[in-house]
């Protein structure tokens, strides 16, 4: 008796989650081919089994399923239509970049024309939870995209959110990325504050530890800054202000006022402007000194 052909799946976008996503379906047993603007940043991939190409359409080419994992929706747009010669109708494309809402129905009507399923599938988790295959994906799109994709999301996550109404993935990603970036920019505020006032950054976690206030983000944000340890990032901070950005906008079409969020997504851009977009997000700390203008 032959074994079926593993799932075949293209992975468009290598940067820091979509890399590990390609490793772990490799590892999962899955044909993968990988794909990224710099192809440099693609190549360690092949050690783990996967085949790196130059084009987005060789990527896709033949492929079950397609995951994007690229830094917007406007690059998620573009390399999706240079892809498209490739694209096998019936194929299922799996959107997993942090995109916003604006972009959803572009998405579907691209899938419509092509003749491929569309999944809104963001993921929640940084680079520590996406190497350990334990991401969470949330998931809204046909049913019968299900089977193909069941491989696929069980060697990325631990967990797959299902949700059956249109753009509902999106959504709840972008109330889950408010929390996590309230978070942060909470944590960088309190240690910046406590440098600015002399009180030593252990006296303020030894006083929360343990009690309603602790939890694990702060502790993780809070070591990172303490051990100077922003490279690589987990989260890095241009994307956060990007992603920032995204949640102020859907605040504002829901008729929302996010007064936290856009002052969050100012101090990312005063972090980028002072050279710190590449460093983790918990960068958020530096936009608490100096003017911001990056001179």
């Amino acid at each position: 008796m032959t074994s079926p052909t593993p799932t075949s799946v293209a992975v468009l976008g290598t940067g820091i989650m979509g890399a590990a996503m390609a490793r772990n379906l490799a590892r999962a047993g899955l044909a993968v081919t990988a794909w990224n603007r710099s192809r440099a940043k693609a190549e360690p991939l092949a050690a783990d089994g996967v085949r790196v190409v130059d084009e987005p359409a060789e990527a896709v080419r033949d492929a079950d399923v397609v995951l994007t994992m690229l830094h917007d929706a406007s690059a998620v747009l573009d390399v999706m239509r240079r892809a498209a010669p490739g694209l096998r109708p019936g194929a299922v494309w799996a959107q997993s970049t942090t995109a916003g809402l604006d972009a959803l129905d572009d998405f579907a009507a691209l899938a419509a024309e092509w003749k491929i399923a569309f999944v809104d599938a963001p993921v929640l988790g940084t680079k520590a939870p996406a190497e350990a295959g334990e991401l969470t994906v949330l998931a809204a799109g046909p049913d019968a995209a299900r089977s193909a994709l069941a491989p696929v999301f069980d060697a990325v996550g631990s967990r797959t959110v299902r949700l059956a109404e249109e753009g509902a993935a999106s959504r709840l990603k972008l109330v889950l990325n408010s929390w996590v970036l309230a978070v942060t920019h909470g944590t960088a505020e309190a240690l910046a504050l406590a440098e600015g006032l002399g009180v030593d950054a252990s006296a303020f976690l030894d006083a929360v530890a343990g009690g309603p206030l602790d939890m694990g983000y702060l502790r993780a944000k809070a070591g990172l800054l303490l051990n100077g340890a922003l490279t690589p990032p987990s989260f890095a901070t241009a994307t956060a202000e990007k992603d920032a950005r995204l949640i102020v906008a859907a605040g504002e079409r829901a008729g929302v006022r996010l007064d936290v969020a856009a002052a969050g997504a100012e101090r990312f851009r005063r972090a980028v402007a002072q050279g710190h977009g590449d460093e983790d997000m918990a960068a958020s700390y530096f936009a608490s000194f100096g003017d911001g203008s990056g001179e």
